[in-house]
């Protein structure tokens, strides 16, 4: 089945900059200001091995995936390329997993910025999933008007986020190397499986460079802009998070620092620094953690509604959500059906459950994104293969090592989507 006859473009507007802002956009948000403190609970100190383990496999998934999107410019990501590489089920596995996966993360984004929004206040927590489904219809209204001012929103958000982050680690610093030695040993307090368990949680952490793949339709030249984009993207978080991690940790150790995790709903680093340098610089923090989760709910809103548009253009989703505005820069239907997914989500928002459901998920969708690069030619080839096998192998690894609970209702997601698809197609084909 072809996608469709001369389906509508959406116009190139991205550059380096700008993608390169979109993926931090969705990198350092719920990431940095919520797996720290989770991942810190399960692997005590060496969270930071785990740091580096996620970094190690993100980076093998973003070149590869860099090289699927530099020839294959089209939005979807995965989606597209596993239909173009592998077969039609990788391909709507792939869409399948995506929009499962950042659907949670974005509904846990909006609860996570309406919990530090009612602390700032002081407000009950009655009030959390009213704030919380009102800052998606904003986002989703911000969206909705098109990539230019979703990306002049997207600057402001990362700058703010990057800002206090840096503060944080200013300020933790002194205290980080003066007992820095103690809280950092004995290093290994937890089995090889609590580490993996953490890398896994980690990984998620990592997964916003994604993003920059499912903009390749909008990218200035994409073949040289998303490669670029996303190294770019990668090398700044990696370095970003091993510092947060070792600085956090080596100031207030990793027990405070998950136990930090449970007290703030979904930014530890809050309270870390409300224990270091006093209720300001928390403050500071907090503002820091709001406009992160307002970052990541806005790219994956971004990022979803381009699946779902791919999706509509190829009949795996009802086709009207591959309509275009009038100025051919959102696919509005797709954009308003997953705002209203989220939303509705924001009522069921389990942080901890969703980050670890969203963990298999991504891992899975990842899994085939790696698959799909051994199929690129020679002259398609920008990475050595090996680079493919060795993100392909260290996703289903880690995939596995999450709660049982998580990967078994995972897997029963698949197969239910599965079964979907083939109805679907049949059901197409009779037509």
């Amino acid at each position: 089945m072809s996608v469709s006859n001369s389906p509508t473009q959406l116009k190139r507007e991205l550059g380096v900059f700008g993608a390169t802002l979109m993926g931090l956009g969705s990198i350092v948000g719920t990431g940095v200001f919520v797996s720290i403190g989770i991942a810190a609970g399960i692997a005590g100190p060496a969270v930071i091995l785990a740091v580096v383990i996620g970094a190690i496999v993100a980076t093998c998934n973003g070149l590869n995936s860099a090289q699927l999107a530099a020839n294959h410019a089209v939005s979807g990501g995965t989606y597209e390329y596993g239909y173009k590489y592998l077969t039609p089920a990788f391909g709507f596995t792939a869409g399948w997993m995506f929009l499962v996966a950042k659907t949670a993360s974005a509904a846990s984004a909006a609860l996570g910025f309406a919990g530090y929004f009612l602390n700032i206040l002081g407000w009950n927590n009655s009030w959390l999933v009213p704030v919380a489904v009102l800052a998606v219809v904003v986002i989703t209204g911000i969206v909705l008007t098109g990539i230019r001012r979703s990306n002049a929103a997207n600057t402001v958000i990362v700058s703010v986020t990057l800002v206090s982050l840096g503060l944080f680690v200013l300020v933790c610093l002194p205290r980080a190397a003066t007992v820095g030695m103690a809280n950092l040993t004995p290093f290994f307090t937890s089995s090889l499986g609590a580490i993996l368990h953490a890398s896994a949680l980690m990984f998620v952490a990592y997964t916003g460079y994604g993003r920059i793949a499912t903009m390749g339709e909008e990218a200035h030249s994409p073949r040289e802009t998303i490669p670029k984009a996303m190294i770019l993207c990668l090398l700044l978080t990696m370095l970003l998070y091993i510092v947060v991690a070792t600085v956090g940790i080596g100031a207030v150790g990793a027990d405070f620092l998950s136990d930090a995790t449970g007290q703030s709903n979904a930014a530890p680093l809050e309270v870390v620094a409300r224990n270091v340098a006093g209720s300001g610089v928390a403050l500071v923090l907090a503002v820091g953690a709001m406009t992160a989760m307002l970052g990541v709910l806005l790219n994956l809103i971004l990022g979803l509604s381009r699946v779902l548009l791919a999706m509509g253009r190829r009949a795996d989703a009802p086709k009207f959500l591959a309509r275009l505005n009038r100025e051919q820069n959102s696919p509005y239907w797709a954009v308003i059906v997953v705002g209203i997914a989220i939303a509705l989500l924001v009522f069921l928002g389990n942080v901890k459950t969703t980050w670890s459901f969203s963990a298999f998920s991504v891992l899975i969708y990842y899994a085939i994104t790696n698959l799909a690069s051994l199929k690129l030619t020679a002259s398609e080839r920008l990475y050595p293969v090996w680079v493919g096998w060795m993100g392909l192998l260290s996703c289903l690894f880690l995939a596995f090592w999450v709660e049982s609970a998580i990967w078994q209702v995972g897997l029963g997601l698949i197969v239910a989507g599965l079964i979907w698809h083939k109805v679907r197609r049949a059901t197409s084909s009779v037509v």
